[in-house]
């Protein structure tokens, strides 16, 4: 599972100049359940008048099969957009 934020970085004069996007990768051992789950992305962005509440009901579906499992690794790192 990939937990990514992304941040807008502006230079000196608060002029966009970059997006930041900060990832928390949490790794799980292989189990057909998991690889039953396929692929997901759900992106949230607050200015795109979306529910918070709605995208948050969204996700339960696919984060309720992590909740008893332990990661076998975490992995944090930045990438530049």
């Amino acid at each position: 599972m990939d937990l990514t934020r992304q941040l807008k970085i502006n230079d000196v004069e608060g002029e966009h100049d970059h997006y930041v996007q900060v990832h928390c990768e949490l790794r799980y051992s292989p189990q057909a359940s998991l690889r039953d789950l396929g692929s997901f992305d759900a992106w949230f962005f607050h200015d795109a008048d979306g529910n918070l509440d709605i995208w948050t009901a969204s996700l339960s579906v696919h984060l309720e099969l992590l909740q008893d499992l332990e990661p076998v690794e975490i992995s944090l790192y930045e990438e530049a957009i």
